[in-house]
């Protein structure tokens, strides 16, 4: 007499050994899921702080109807001559902006200054409402590329 053998016997044990694996990978996903939103949950927040000294105002440096703003490969940024840092192009931008009739800002870096600098500048520039942004003198970046 022949012994038959249970269904949980068959689903284990394949009749055809170079059959392919039938694994069912839902529950893993879902279970790591879980586990990701578990872990974003129990992230503590941040408790360090930077204390950031803001710049003065400068009443110094004038906002013209066309200010030339010139980043060298030294990383200093110049306001028509004067050098700045990027707070101060910030409020300078955001003064030239804020004039009934904005004034133009043209952005003129050198041809070897570093691309991380100028896309500070530019979004320095952005971020404080400097709308009539221009790129005069673009020729001179004809032999780099």
């Amino acid at each position: 007499m022949r012994r038959r053998r249970s269904m949980f016997h068959r689903s284990i044990f394949r009749t055809d050994p170079n059959g392919d694996p039938d694994i069912n990978t839902t529950p893993l996903i879902d279970v790591m899921l879980v586990m990701l939103v578990m872990f974003i949950i129990t992230i503590p927040q941040p408790t360090h702080s930077v204390d950031v000294t803001l710049p003065a105002d400068r009443g110094g440096i004038p906002v013209k109807e066309e200010n030339r703003v010139t980043i060298d490969t030294t990383d200093v940024i110049r306001w028509n001559g004067e050098a700045i840092d990027l707070a101060e192009l910030g409020l300078l931008v955001k003064q030239a902006s804020d004039r009934p009739e904005p004034a133009a800002i043209l952005l003129e870096p050198e041809a070897r200054a570093r691309y991380l600098r100028v896309d500070e500048a530019i979004g320095a520039i952005r971020r404080n409402g400097g709308s009539k942004l221009a790129f005069p003198g673009i020729q001179n970046y004809a032999g780099l590329i």
